[in-house]
């Protein structure tokens, strides 16, 4: 038996599986607030140690003494395609083919445009963008708004219903590769092949995959790829994102934002724009170089976990946390109105549980915060396997920082806030701005 196969594991039992853990020296590259148990690294990861120092250095060496000079002295020209070329391993890519650069949002837009001007150029007929219903809101808007404007149609679609929409109508699938309420994860290669077959591309946000599973974009023959830099890569709120495209689309157009930072020469500063070559034509204007530092010192803490199986023990100890949540909480929070909506086979699953509570959820996770028990609540949507108006409490899991005694000590203030029912108290019912 395993460390990781204990039926109804006591807090000893998982106290053990820490001291067996091989990643939990991983752990000690983060500052983690005493007495808090983290479980909210999906949404935003926790501060790097390396982190401080770095940013402290580029803002009073760097850009206090250094001035315009660490352009080119100190590496910031070539920072997003550095960067992007760390990200790269951890989603497949090869080197010079990722960069960072602005927001998921408007990569997305850059991305998904192309793939529809690459679609019209290849048919006329071809004007619908197919995406599910339960996608991340940002991902729909952005599809929204670029179907307006070039006089395409968002269809939208439950995730039971993605083989019969592929038809000879579909331009382009934008699929999350993990959904972000349910952790539901797609099969990327066999959706992807899917697509391929209808005639259609495909555009994949990796906001809940990159450094949180493995990800391999060439290997699922994947067109475009965009991903964020604050939640599993801890790059910090805002944290640049990244975008990936395919070799075969790179060169085929202009990106609509097309920027001097995308220039084949910007500071040739010609009046007239002539696209870099590759992926560097995906960046627009000029780079936060704060926000670049502390991204990096972020992906080099995925990276620091190759000498130890990489992404691949990543996942195995993620599951097996997830694992242990789940299974916790069914035993020992039963009767309380919880139901799992993530899925439970593996190969479905991203880094993450998500409990539907039908009266509760936003406060139950206000009364676990007090308790500084951190994870986050998602209201109600339609689409994916919660039904509508279904609120979530989502709980997310980074081998990196989180082990196996924090998941027992979670699950166990969890069952106290819902036995004593402390979770009814008014305060817990008033709703921030930000949930």
């Amino acid at each position: 038996m395993s460390i990781f196969e204990v039926k109804i594991p006591r807090r000893r039992d998982c106290q053990l599986m820490d001291m067996a853990d091989p990643l939990r020296v991983l752990r000690h590259q983060f500052v983690l607030p005493p007495d808090t148990i983290y479980l909210d690294g999906n949404s935003l990861g926790v501060l790097p140690k390396a982190t401080t120092a770095r940013v402290a250095d580029v803002v009073t060496r760097e850009w206090g003494e250094d001035l315009i000079t660490s352009w080119n002295k100190n590496g910031w020209f070539d920072a997003p395609r550095r960067i992007g070329d760390k990200i790269a391993q951890l989603i497949g890519a090869a080197a010079g083919e990722v960069v960072a650069t602005d927001t998921t949002s408007i990569n997305l837009y850059k991305v998904l445009s192309t793939a529809m001007t690459i679609a019209a150029q290849n048919s006329t007929t071809r004007r619908v963008i197919v995406s599910e219903r339960g996608n991340f809101p940002t991902d729909l808007y952005i599809a929204q708004a670029l179907c307006a404007e070039r006089g395409f149609q968002l269809h939208l679609i439950d995730q039971t219903e993605l083989t019969t929409a592929l038809n000879s109508d579909v331009a382009v699938l934008m699929l999350t590769h993990v959904n972000y309420r349910t952790g539901f994860m797609h099969d990327m290669e066999s959706v992807t092949a899917a697509a391929h077959h209808a005639g259609a591309l495909t555009v994949w946000d990796l906001a809940h995959s990159a450094g949180a599973v493995p990800v391999d974009l060439h290997a699922a023959l994947a067109d475009f790829a965009v991903g964020c830099g604050y939640k599993y890569l801890n790059g910090g709120p805002g944290a640049p994102a990244f975008v990936w495209v395919h070799p075969q689309h790179a060169e085929r157009f202009w990106q609509p934002l097309a920027g001097w930072w995308g220039h084949a020469a910007p500071f040739a500063f010609s009046p007239q724009y002539q696209p870099a070559a590759g992926i560097s034509r995906f960046l627009c204007g000029t780079q936060s170089m704060l926000g670049m530092a502390a991204l990096e010192c972020g992906v080099d803490t995925l990276l620091a976990a190759q000498v130890h199986g990489g992404m691949a023990a990543l996942r195995k100890k993620s599951l097996a946390l997830s694992d242990l949540f789940i299974q916790l909480v069914e035993h020992r929070c039963g009767g309380y109105g919880l139901e799992v909506v993530t899925p439970q086979e593996h190969s479905l699953r991203g880094s993450q549980a998500s409990f539907a509570h039908s009266k509760g959820a936003y406060a139950i996770m206000q009364a676990l915060i007090a308790r500084k028990v951190i994870g986050d609540f998602r209201a109600g949507a339609a689409g994916g396997t919660v039904a509508d108006g279904e609120d979530i409490l989502r709980f997310g899991f980074t081998p990196l920082y989180l082990g196996f005694d924090e998941v027992w000590q979670a699950v166990e203030h969890l069952r106290q806030v819902l036995e004593s029912g402390e979770w009814k108290a008014e305060k817990f019912m008033q709703k921030l701005a930000v949930t």
